[in-house]
């Protein structure tokens, strides 16, 4: 039996975390996925997968042998890539994840261009406010704001945005300006609720001074958008990225709350999993997405 076949049946069920969902990811039967995992353990003469009624999951030596077979099958896939991307343009089905309100904003409206360049290229563009695993999911990449939590994967910076506490001026009339971070205790603030450090806020202080503001209890909204249009309706303080409050700052609708402190910056990145071949399509659209970003921010979105 082919090794790489066997290889790619085990690494597959370690990723999807059973026989069922590899059989589907794979296009074969169960059976033949079980039967092609038994044959590796066979010959090589060591249980690699904890298998249950409920779950499979790979044994001690099973993940060091995964670690090193998903490298072979990563080497194997790119050479058959290389080979092709030379003979051909980028194209095929260009799968990405995309924060629901970066997405919609600043996306969508640049679509049509990039497809108009690449009419080979078709998108399924996955909006949501959740964190992905692009290899396991089948995504070729995702568009990621701030600190990167995933070294494994490979990143392009495109440009920065900044993060403001931003209200609207009613709000300020009827409950007061906070001047300092203590007086953010006694305010209504709006949580977005899917940030990955949970219910707080990391600023900084005008000494340099890192402080952290629980912001649970008031509102909590898992959607960018929203909070702003929370925010521009008086309903409390949002800290929302510079892409979703540049122009309601602009046209007046709120304002900074506490102007003095320093001024948080984030990273906008394309991740995309590790090779050292990156695929055409994917290649051609973080190209794409610098051009476009390039005159970008922090602040001028």
């Amino acid at each position: 039996m082919d090794r790489l076949t066997e290889m790619e049946a085990f690494a597959t069920v370690v990723d999807q975390g059973g026989f069922t969902d590899a059989a589907r990811k794979l296009g074969i039967s169960k059976s033949a996925v079980s039967k092609h995992v038994s044959s590796l353990e066979a010959r090589l003469g060591a249980r690699l997968l904890n298998r249950t009624t409920r779950r499979v999951s790979p044994t001690e030596i099973g993940l060091v042998y995964y670690d090193r077979a998903r490298r072979v099958l990563n080497d194997a896939g790119e050479a058959d890539s290389i080979v092709t991307s030379m003979q051909s343009a980028p194209s095929g089905l260009l799968r990405i994840s995309v924060a629901t309100d970066f997405g919609v904003n600043h996306l969508s409206p640049i679509l049509g261009e990039f497809l108009g360049e690449y009419p080979d290229i078709t998108i399924n563009m996955i909006l949501n406010n959740r964190y992905v695993e692009l290899i396991s999911e089948g995504f070729d990449m995702a568009v990621r704001i701030g600190e990167l939590e995933d070294s494994t994967l490979r990143a392009r910076k495109l440009c920065e945005t900044t993060r403001r506490m931003i209200a609207a001026p009613a709000y300020f009339e009827k409950y007061g300006r906070p001047q300092k971070i203590d007086d953010l205790n006694d305010h209504k603030l709006l949580h977005y609720s899917s940030q990955s450090n949970g219910a707080v806020w990391k600023l900084t202080a005008p000494s340099g001074e890192k402080r952290q503001v629980r912001t649970a209890g008031w509102l909590s909204v898992n959607d960018g958008q929203s909070l702003l249009n929370a925010a521009i309706s008086g309903l409390g303080i949002a800290y929302l990225p510079s892409f979703l409050y540049a122009d309601a700052l602009r046209a007046g609708l709120v304002e900074e709350a506490i102007p003095d402190l320093p001024v948080e910056q984030q990273g906008v990145y394309a991740v995309y999993p590790p090779g050292r071949f990156t695929q055409p399509k994917v290649r051609a659209f973080i190209d794409f997405l610098a051009r476009s970003f390039a005159e970008k921010g922090p602040d001028g979105w």
